[in-house]
């Protein structure tokens, strides 16, 4: 499969984000997570403007480098202001002929298609296990160093993951996003939320290998387990 050619002006992918491998849908929520954090770098806010002119909205900086009038973000020249602007338009030109999901940018396609062709090209030397790209082996060593370099400023808890320390934050907050349709109880994660979901559709997943008798939680297996073990 031919891939599009890197645009000469893209600017290098930062390391934000990481990608559990086996699971093909869970590595594309989190490659649309991996966008939303480079927005944040730069400190704007998307624009759903699918006309916006663009002259008028540059100008030009000092020693030659252009500056965003949307934001303030300095640039070295103009091709690399003009694929910035997508950031304030949305616009996304490159598209997944798999799958139709559009990038700004050729280099975030490039990475995308791992996901379909399962091209994972970085190793790690410790267990031998492979990523799609380089910040997902970062991650990944922090498992072998003990690396946690995120810290809870209420509590100093730390974490090897930002996920980790935002799903933590909660306990302080105590922020529950996720919300049950069927009788409104609140969660403060979406794993949560789909474990309480089985006690509405009565999904009873996890079954006792020695009776056959099935349950909706692992917690309730493991007590039934001891019918079992005698324990």
């Amino acid at each position: 499969m031919a891939f599009i050619k890197e645009e000469s002006e893209d600017v290098k992918i930062e390391e934000t984000f990481t990608v559990k491998q086996e699971d093909l849908q869970e590595q594309t929520d989190l490659f649309e997570e991996y966008e939303g954090s480079k927005e944040e770098e730069h400190h704007v806010k998307i624009e759903e403007k699918s006309n916006l002119q663009t002259d008028g909205i540059l100008k030009r900086g000092d020693k030659n480098r252009y500056t965003c009038t949307q934001c303030g973000k300095s640039l070295a020249n103009k091709s690399k202001l003009m694929i910035h602007m997508r950031i304030h338009t949305g616009e996304k030109p490159f598209t997944c002929t798999q799958c139709g999901k559009s990038f700004s940018q050729s280099s975030y396609l490039n990475l995308h298609m791992r996901i379909h062709t399962g091209e994972k090209p970085f190793t790690c030397t410790q267990c031998g296990k492979s990523f799609s790209c380089s910040s997902d082996i970062n991650r990944h060593m922090r498992i072998h160093t003990g690396e946690k370099p995120f810290t809870c400023t209420q509590c100093g808890k730390s974490f090897s993951q930002s996920s980790s320390l935002n799903h933590h934050m909660r306990i302080h907050t105590g922020e529950k996003p996720f919300t049950c349709t069927q009788c409104g109880k609140s969660f403060s994660q979406s794993s949560s939320l789909n474990l309480h979901m089985r006690i509405h559709t009565g999904e009873k997943p996890i079954t006792c290998t020695q009776c056959g008798k099935s349950f909706s939680q692992s917690s309730s297996l493991n007590h039934h387990m001891r019918i079992h073990t005698g324990e």
